[in-house]
């Protein structure tokens, strides 16, 4: 048995092993099972993945082999985005051979969907191993992993304005693309029978963003009634930097709500409960390895990303506000948004909220205040005064949303109202051509530069 153990440790997982799994240790594992609940982000991204065979890989003689085969078949085979992993080696070979830069983009755009799908696959394993509060940490930390290392990577370059678009268009895209595709399709497929959710969860994701719609509408309130010219002033960079302190206070307060004193809101999201048993595929450390280089690939892959965004917009004749807050969340969370429609043509609306507002939820509370803190740390000017026309876009979509789900029930109307407003909003940002590097005029007809927040004239 200590063998055996060992061998789970060490990533082999065969039928021989599960066979030998004494009461206790399926216990043990039920436990950690039904203890930690599976963020429906998680969930969502479960649906894209597919059963490996294990018979492929039990014939091998030598344990070792055996190990990295099954790892290889689990981790990289076991998605069916696994098409797309060809375009993480062809885009280091397009920047090691000074390819075209807008292809360099599009290839490390392609590399990161299944990336950001396999991530959320390993910290699941890893959840296995280490419990309830944990692996819930571990998942609310790495949910939006993707999102955070291209915001990294950005304020590294000072590219302030591609970080606040791209966090920018996830939320977009989760409350209006990913909910209203959801409720659109599964209202078709339902249409004889009454969708219905738990608000109680809605309600919850509603407050919080509402409260950081808050914190981006009072900079950019501060700024107007003050009449600063400079953007980047010494009190509205203060009030942002506190704000995102407060922010993150609220998100561990709602990780604490989520995971302990009220976990009975969230436990609908789990699914039938005459569903077949998951269990861990690879062993901790197999899957902790994995983790580590994946993230290393996405950290690669994201710095191309961010050095050729300027040199895509130029060749596609796409500005860099539309790539941003349009193109990179539809990429980057192709996995969760189709998993999230699939469960909603199932009838299971409750998981496809969790994963539009929960992931919503998350940037706005999280990742967004991190990136602020981590800037003023690296002595980058970034606070949380996204511009007038796309805060009032992030206030109006929360704004809808919130009504759209005040009532517990579905149907495919509000899916396609929902879906509607992301299609305007994305054609008003694809009809601003301006630059990104060139000025625009402020609020008090004062030409700003607004990559520096200099006053030029």
């Amino acid at each position: 048995m200590e063998e055996s153990q060992n061998n789970i440790e060490n990533g082999i997982i065969s039928d021989n092993y599960k066979g030998l799994l004494d009461n206790n240790h399926k216990e043990q594992w039920a436990n950690n099972i039904n203890g930690s609940r599976t963020p429906p982000q998680n969930m969502a991204a479960s649906m894209v993945r597919k059963k490996s065979d294990p018979i492929l890989v039990s014939n091998v003689r030598f344990q070792m082999l055996r190990s990295l085969l099954n790892n290889l078949q689990e981790v990289v085979l076991g998605t069916k985005l696994a098409l797309l992993f060809p375009a993480i080696p062809l885009a280091i070979a397009a920047d090691f051979y000074h390819f075209g830069r807008p292809w360099i983009f599009a290839l490390s755009l392609l590399g990161l969907t299944p990336l950001a799908e396999r991530v959320s696959f390993l910290t699941e394993q890893i959840a296995y191993f280490t419990g309830p509060t944990v692996g819930g940490l571990l998942n609310a930390t790495c949910g939006n992993a993707t999102e955070m290392i291209i915001a990294l990577f950005a304020l590294r370059q000072n590219k302030i304005d591609v970080v606040k678009y791209s966090l920018l268009g996830s939320i977009l895209s989760n409350l209006l693309l990913v909910l209203g595709t959801s409720l659109l399709c599964g209202g078709l497929a339902n249409l004889k029978k009454e969708q219905r959710y738990d608000r109680k969860q809605a309600d919850v994701n509603s407050l919080l963003l509402l409260l950081g719609l808050l914190c981006h509408m009072l900079p950019l309130l501060f700024r107007y009634a003050s009449g600063l010219s400079n953007p980047f002033a010494t009190n509205t960079l203060q009030l942002s930097r506190i704000s995102s302190i407060f922010m993150l206070i609220a998100y561990v307060a709602y990780i604490f709500f989520q995971l302990k004193t009220h976990r009975q809101f969230f436990e609908s999201q789990e699914g039938d409960e005459d569903e077949e048993e998951e269990k861990p595929v690879i062993g901790f450390w197999s899957a902790f390895s994995w983790l580590v280089g994946m993230t290393i690939i996405i950290a690669l892959l994201s710095e191309y990303v961010v050095g050729t965004i300027e040199a895509a917009s130029n060749s596609w004749g796409i500005s860099v506000t539309f790539i941003s807050i349009i193109l990179l969340p539809i990429v980057g969370n192709a996995a969760e948004h189709a998993g999230s429609i699939i469960f909603a043509l199932k009838n299971k609306l409750d998981i496809s909220l969790g994963v539009a507002l929960g992931s919503a939820s998350q940037i706005s509370m999280f990742v967004v205040p991190v990136s602020v803190i981590v800037a003023w740390i690296m002595g980058v000017q970034m606070d949380l005064d996204f511009n007038l026309l796309e805060t009032g876009s992030l206030a109006f979509t929360i704004i809808i949303t919130a009504f759209t789900l005040q009532d517990g029930t579905s149907h495919y109307l509000k899916g396609v109202i929902l879906f509607l407003c992301y299609i305007i909003i994305a054609a008003c940002f694809f009809v601003d051509k301006i630059p990104m590097n060139e000025t625009t005029v402020g609020n008090l007809g004062t030409v700003l530069e607004p990559s520096s927040g200099v006053s030029v004239a």
